[in-house]
This record gives C-alpha cells, sequence and structure tokens, in this order.
C-alpha cells in the first residue's frame, strides 16, 4: 500500500500544483487511500519531497531526484534565494530563510554533500545544522556565504 500511495503523491505533485501536506492528504482521499497528515508527513520526508516557488509568492512539492545537473542548479537557486542569513554558535549553525523555505533550503544543504555537517533540522524559516566541530562550523559559514555571491 505504501509503494502506491507514494507513487500517487509522486503523480499528483506532477500534475497539480500541490502547495501544502492538506491539499496533498486531500487530493490522496480523493484517489482512494485513507490517510493521516502524519502519514503523508512522512511519506514527503521518504520521497525527499521539496518545496519550490512558483508564482505569486507561492511554493508547490516536488520531487527531486531527476537529471542530476538540473537539480543542482535548482538547489543552487533554492538556497541562494531562500537563505536570509547565516550564524552559528559553536558547531551549530543557524539559516533563517524566507517564510516557508526551510525544508527547500535544508535540501539543497543536504545536495551539497558537505560532510561537515552531522545533520539539519528545517522549520519554516529556521534550519539548524550540527557541524562536527566549531571550527568546521566557521568554515562552512564561509563557504556558504561564498555561494550565495
Amino acid at each position: 500500500m505504501k509503494i502506491k500511495r507514494q507513487s500517487k503523491i509522486l503523480e499528483l505533485i506532477r500534475e497539480y500544483e500541490v502547495e501544502t501536506q492538506e491539499m496533498l492528504a486531500d487530493l490522496l482521499v480523493e484517489q482512494g487511500f485513507n490517510v493521516t497528515q502524519a502519514t503523508v508527513s512522512r511519506d514527503i520526508r521518504e520521497l525527499k519531497l521539496s518545496k519550490v516557488p512558483i508564482e505569486n509568492g507561492r511554493q508547490k512539492y516536488i520531487a527531486v531526484a531527476g537529471e542530476q545537473s538540473i537539480v543542482t542548479e535548482k538547489f543552487a537557486r533554492v538556497f541562494k534565494e531562500g537563505v536570509v542569513s547565516l550564524d552559528y554558535a559553536g558547531n551549530i549553525i543557524v539559516i533563517k530563510t524566507l517564510t516557508g523555505m526551510a525544508m527547500a533550503v535544508a535540501a539543497a544543504l543536504d545536495s551539497m554533500d558537505n560532510s561537515e555537517i552531522m545533520g539539519c533540522i528545517a522549520g519554516d524559516d529556521t534550519i539548524f545544522c550540527v557541524v562536527r566541530s566549531e571550527q568546521k562550523a566557521t568554515e562552512l559559514i564561509e563557504k556558504l556565504r561564498n555561494s550565495r555571491n
């Protein structure tokens, strides 16, 4: 059932401009899937879906799998356009983003393959990244700031 549901999710986000988890859950229910918000949230994470900007300041979910060069360019653009500020305290980097962009920026950050990062947690407009050491955090902050220019 999970594979069938996740395949349907990928189909739905290609077919519709799915902006929220609630909208995705409603579409799945219309398609005959009995889902909860928690299930949809877990599926989004497992499928590594991300949000990208669309017209009128809105966002929609996309699947990040596909041609790697196109995805890499999109991630670079999402990171550059979505980040408002970068700072750190000890070995934790705090990234402030435009509202609703933290998950997309975190996915972009993950795609950069920074071995210094042990893990990230994204909220709505803030990302916390745990880095291996304060020195690595300092180096990574500089690298990330340069990537925005």
